[in-house]
């Protein structure tokens, strides 16, 4: 029913958090994250009633419709300030991750914990964090479908935030590094062509992240 991805985020969840499933398509995350123990009840929203109605039904097969809550609406909005502590979105851009985080300031604001799970623009979603009173207090990484991707886990700046997170050791980090430079590099490859974005300040500042990047994966190699 899960895969990778999905694993990586239940990993992050702290045993008996009540939780926000945002976007929750089949219901799959819903019902592991009480399988597991890890969530005492998860409220699951949906705002296409195609998926919704899927969920509902795989969390009646599974047994679990008094502690799984199904909504139909638009991500955080059909829910009150203090109901989850915990907030996963996962499988969405992150654009619209800070959108959703965004439009339910007093949800998010209650909750303790978010685990974010963004398809592209991860660091959009750091940004928010950083800019909203929330500090990444670990990271993963996990590939599913021959994608590798990264899932984040957030609590408020109060608490303390350890040195060392998951995604550090892990066996995808260097292979997601590689990734990543080599979408660059194509990047890099198309502005040489124009010799006004070659002069461009982005031009040297996507230079200088192939660079670092670069330079990361060099040490990954002992060089």
């Amino acid at each position: 029913m899960t895969d990778a991805r999905i694993d990586a985020v239940i990993n992050f969840v702290r045993e008996g958090s009540r939780v926000a499933d945002v976007g929750a398509d089949h219901g799959y995350l819903s019902i592991e994250l009480i399988k597991s123990g890890r969530a005492t009840f998860v409220t699951a929203t949906e705002k296409n009633l195609q998926p919704l109605e899927a969920a509902r039904k795989n969390i009646s097969a599974a047994g679990l419709e008094k502690v799984i809550d199904t909504r139909h609406g638009d991500g955080l909005k059909i829910l009150s300030a203090g109901e989850v502590d915990t907030i996963c979105i996962a499988g969405m851009g992150g654009a619209l991750i800070t959108k959703i985080l965004d439009e339910s300031p007093e949800v998010v604001n209650a909750a303790r914990q978010l685990i974010l799970q963004p398809m592209n623009a991860s660091e959009k979603v750091r940004t928010w964090l950083n800019e909203n009173g929330w500090a990444v207090d670990d990271e993963d990484l996990a590939e599913a479908g021959g994608v590798i991707y990264e899932i984040i886990s957030a609590v408020k700046i109060s608490e303390s935030v350890p040195k060392n997170f998951k995604r550090d050791s892990s066996p995808l980090k260097k292979k997601f590094l590689q990734q990543r430079a080599e979408k660059i590099r194509r990047v890099l490859d198309e502005m040489n062509k124009s010799s006004v974005a070659r002069t461009s300040g982005k031009f040297y500042a996507t230079k200088e992240k192939f660079a670092a990047l670069q330079k990361e994966i060099d040490s990954l190699n002992g060089d």
